[in-house]
């Protein structure tokens, strides 16, 4: 109980200081609406159902190419991690690859697979990719040479060197690079949103913004914040379970 009135301190006294500098400072609703008038406007958009069904297509397309490109990163991260040489091949284009935002590959997406969900699901899994990849690379390659050792002096196979000794000591980077990527995911879609469908939180907030909605617009972002608490917390109890064996070691 305690744990949680500490966590709702800042976000309240934040929610108080909102509100009386725009009672006190007369500051134009279309500027910045108070918190009160956000939250009435956030009660209208779900009681209308509006909010559930953007809700859900955003989170739809969050699945979707999430799952897309840690598909094909955590393969690939694994197959570079494990073995020189792959990574040798593969690593050049990745670092010419990964610098460039998914931002900038609005124009292409439209042009390769034009409007609607396809360019949505190829930017969110473009930005889940590397994040994903870069951090399996890392777990694998970073798995300690003495457990190796030792399990090739007791005589493990290549494919039991892996499943037993490679994929567990990685899967801490492996777990942080799967929230990392759902993050960026999400930045991702909202951005997508604003460009290629005529639905979802993203696209809701940008209609907003052209009619000078301020109150919808900040109530948009905030159910962003929300669903993104919602979901990075899911992710870390997950990782909390399946590490447990590995807090045990570090305590040890």
């Amino acid at each position: 109980m305690i744990r949680a009135l500490r966590s709702l301190a800042a976000p309240l006294v934040v929610l108080l200081c909102w509100e009386a500098t725009c009672r006190f400072a007369h500051v134009s609703p279309a500027i910045l609406p108070p918190p009160s008038q956000v939250a009435r406007k956030w009660i209208e958009y779900l009681r209308g159902g509006e909010l559930a069904a953007d809700a859900l297509s955003t989170l739809f397309r969050v699945a979707v190419g999430f799952a897309l490109g840690a598909g094909l990163a955590l393969p690939l991260g694994l197959w570079m991690g494990a073995r020189d040489r792959v990574y040798t091949v593969f690593n050049p284009l990745i670092q010419v690859l990964r610098p460039i935002p998914p931002i900038a590959w609005i124009p292409l997406s439209i042009l390769w697979f034009g409007l609607g969900n396809p360019p949505s699901f190829f930017l969110i899994a473009l930005g889940a990719f590397f994040p994903v990849l870069m951090n399996t690379i890392a777990g694998v390659r970073n798995v300690d040479a003495i457990y190796l050792r030792v399990a090739q002096n007791l005589g493990a196979s290549s494919a039991t060197l892996f499943r037993r000794v490679l994929l567990p000591g990685a899967m801490p980077q492996i777990l942080a690079g799967l929230r990392i990527g759902v993050g960026v995911a999400f930045i991702c879609v909202i951005v997508a949103e604003m460009i290629a469908v005529n639905n979802g939180l993203g696209y809701r907030i940008l209609e907003a913004r052209e009619y000078f909605w301020s109150d919808k617009i900040i109530a948009g972002m905030i159910t962003i914040g929300l669903i993104g608490l919602v979901i990075d917390t899911g992710m870390a109890r997950l990782n909390d379970r399946l590490l447990r064996w590995h807090r045990g070691i570090e305590s040890a």
